[in-house]
């Protein structure tokens, strides 16, 4: 049955919206009407769109559309209700679309993994592997519920992240603002000075100069700027790009290990819901490697895989290739003998995502100071330049 967007007003004057379900508008009217409602608008949902239906499709609208299949399908809904259901409701048209693809598709008989895997939505490659297995144990609700936390938690994981550098980006523009204010409205008054250019110091020179080319060249700097920082967006959004710049900065003294341990906690968590969900222990390595953002780390846990196909044991191949810590090495081996594996690398993420937490602390401890010294350091040589040349200028003078 259609679905239809309204407005309409009640017995206080209250303005009221939301959707219904109607045959036709008239019926969706009169169905107001019979709630005592004054009807001022009624569309059709699809082309009507609630707040839900603007913007692009989040990581937070799939978690959710996915959350919400997992709670009903552990409620005992049939997986053709659930999906049915997900596809009628005020989601994101991508995800409503999808669903409803994913609905024709089970009716004609397709299992639902497969269905899950060609939906178009943004899922990682391990959520389809966790369905699949979920399919085979009878358990899907409990997969989809794991594959739902799992892909919370890297959100929560990327937020942390992105949270982090606010604080120090929002000093270096005021920086880059100051400086750059500066350098157009206020060294530009002492250009005159540049006449006594022979006598003036080398640093009140470069300052006047300097101020003085930006003051007339304003609109080309700008550009420059422009240009420079859409260079920067496009690099960044090229996954290859992306992941070069962040093995680069894995090397980095501080920045480094804070990367590392975010990307091992990333890695022991998708390995343990995989495990924890009864895929194979050589497809879970494989998946969970595919997750990882630094190709170092990926290369590494490649070679851990390999090892562990040639017959070695996970605990081994991890430790003679240098992947963990050595609690890291305990807690796996603990696992393996116990054969609670995937309650192991659980802990073993938890363990490593405080360390990486504590870590993105240390890191912006020093990077508010360096950002605050930085600047500092800009705006005095631009101070002590000008100071330079006007008492050049009357030392010439006397």
């Amino acid at each position: 049955m259609p679905r239809y967007h309204y407005q309409a007003l009640n017995a206080e004057g209250i303005s009221l919206e939301g959707m219904l379900r109607a045959n036709n508008e008239r019926e969706a009217a009169r169905a107001l009407e019979r709630r005592g409602l004054s009807v001022i608008e009624v569309r059709s949902g699809e082309a009507g769109g609630g707040k839900e239906r603007r913007g692009r499709l989040r990581s937070a609208d799939v978690i959710l559309a996915l959350q919400e299949l997992a709670t009903m399908l552990t409620s005992g809904v049939s997986i053709a209700d659930a999906v049915g259901s997900q596809a009628l409701g005020a989601h994101h048209p991508r995800i409503v679309a999808a669903f409803a693809g994913m609905s024709r598709d089970l009716q004609r008989g397709q299992a639902f993994s497969a269905t899950l895997a060609k939906c178009g939505l943004p899922l990682p490659e391990y959520v389809v592997q966790l369905a699949r297995a979920g399919e085979l144990t009878g358990e899907l609700g409990k997969a989809l519920h794991d594959a739902g936390v799992q892909m919370e938690y890297e959100q929560q994981l990327r937020n942390e992240m992105r949270n982090a550098l606010i604080y120090p980006a929002v000093l270096v523009v005021a920086g880059v603002a100051a400086v750059a204010i500066m350098f157009i409205f206020v060294v530009p008054k002492f250009a005159s000075l540049l006449q006594q250019a022979k006598d003036l110091p080398l640093l009140a020179w470069v300052v006047l100069a300097f101020g003085t080319w930006t003051r007339e060249h304003f609109w080309l700097l700008l550009l420059m700027v422009g240009a420079v920082a859409a260079a920067a967006t496009w690099a960044l959004r090229k996954p290859e790009l992306r992941a070069q710049a962040l093995d680069t900065l894995s090397g980095w003294p501080v920045v480094g290990p804070w990367l590392v341990e975010a990307d091992t906690a990333r890695w022991a968590k998708v390995l343990g819901a995989l495990l924890g969900n009864k895929v194979p222990l050589m497809r879970g390595l494989e998946l969970a490697q595919s997750g990882l953002q630094l190709p170092q780390r990926r290369a590494r846990m490649g070679e851990v895989t390999r090892a562990v196909r040639g017959g070695s044991s996970l605990a081994d191949a991890l430790e003679d290739h240098d992947a963990l810590t050595a609690t890291g090495y305990n807690l796996v081996r603990v696992g393996e003998r116990s054969g609670k594996l995937a309650s192991m690398l659980d802990s073993l993420a938890r363990l490593y995502e405080e360390a990486g937490r504590n870590r993105m602390k240390r890191v912006l401890i020093l990077l508010e100071p360096i950002a605050i010294l930085v600047i500092g350091s800009m705006i005095g040589t631009i101070i002590l330049g000008v100071i330079l040349a006007i008492t050049s200028a009357n030392d010439l003078a006397v």
